[in-house]
């Protein structure tokens, strides 16, 4: 289980966090919903030890995971990036492996020799992710979709308690968007993996997530599953929010609660 217990953090003294508190069970699919600025990315790398809170805590399983976790190598924490992350002059499959390197020594890591088992996990989430005739292309010989798969399965290999999402889909086009979605919702329920995933786009949430988080302004506006997302609850998510066109990708009973607005066009610039 993942826990948040009071996370703060602020920039030059403006609050970003303002004191977030979340739970996230094993294999559990939640999207955090919010505009640009809300604290979404902020909130993923102080989760992942990337960035130091400036108050609160986050425990996975009953240990605090932070930067000293990190420093210990201790990596119950996996990242999919926007832009893939990929090293594009190396295969698939070293770029799979990238997530089993926290366990190597420095002279197998710089020669880049994994054991065995290491190259059957990697394998083993290729698989997963229905790329395993891909291992030996480039990084750079793949498509945009095919190449964030590869970053699924890289943090597949890690075998995480927790995979982090920041704006996965936000580069793709909505066909791909959902199939990339998919892949990691199942394998979020497979495996047993607490999935947060940051999303703009509120129909993608709506269709995709178990339990959807609003941030607005640093703080938690709306914490429950897709059904109860109502047009007015979006409004406060995204302030100033011009669209009419809300309601037709809510769910029917929050939509019937809200009749006036009808499908969001809140999505990221690629």
């Amino acid at each position: 289980m993942i826990k948040i217990e009071g996370l703060k953090k602020s920039y030059a003294g403006r609050p970003v966090l303002q004191g977030i508190d979340l739970t996230v069970e094993p294999g559990e699919f939640l999207v955090v919903l919010g505009p640009s600025g809300a604290g979404k990315s902020t909130l993923l790398r102080c989760i992942n030890g990337l960035v130091q809170p400036d108050a609160g805590r986050t425990l996975i399983d009953g240990k605090v995971f932070d930067t000293k976790s990190k420093a210990r190598g201790e990596q119950p924490v996996a990242m999919i990036f926007q832009h893939h992350n990929l090293v594009k002059r190396l295969s698939v499959l070293k770029n799979v492996l990238v997530g089993r390197m926290a366990g190597l020594s420095s002279i197998l890591t710089m020669l880049q020799l994994f054991p065995k088992r290491d190259v059957e996990i990697a394998m083993e989430a290729l698989a997963r992710v229905e790329l395993p005739h891909k291992a030996n292309s480039r990084g750079d010989q793949l498509s945009g979709g095919e190449q964030q798969r590869v970053g699924i399965a890289r943090a597949l290999a890690q075998q995480p308690a927790v995979i982090l999402c920041d704006e996965p889909v936000a580069s793709l086009d909505p066909k791909t968007s959902r199939i990339v979605l998919g892949y990691l919702k199942a394998i979020c329920k497979e495996k047993g993996i607490a999935v947060i995933c940051n999303l703009h786009q509120v129909d993608y949430a709506v269709e995709f997530g178990e339990r959807i988080v609003g941030l607005s302004g640093g703080k938690v506006v709306f914490d429950d599953t897709p059904d109860h997302l109502t047009a007015e609850i979006v409004h406060q998510i995204y302030p100033g929010l011009e669209d009419p066109g809300i309601g037709r990708v809510l769910k029917p009973r929050a939509a019937a609660r809200q009749p006036i607005l009808a499908p969001l066009v809140a999505t990221a610039t690629a």
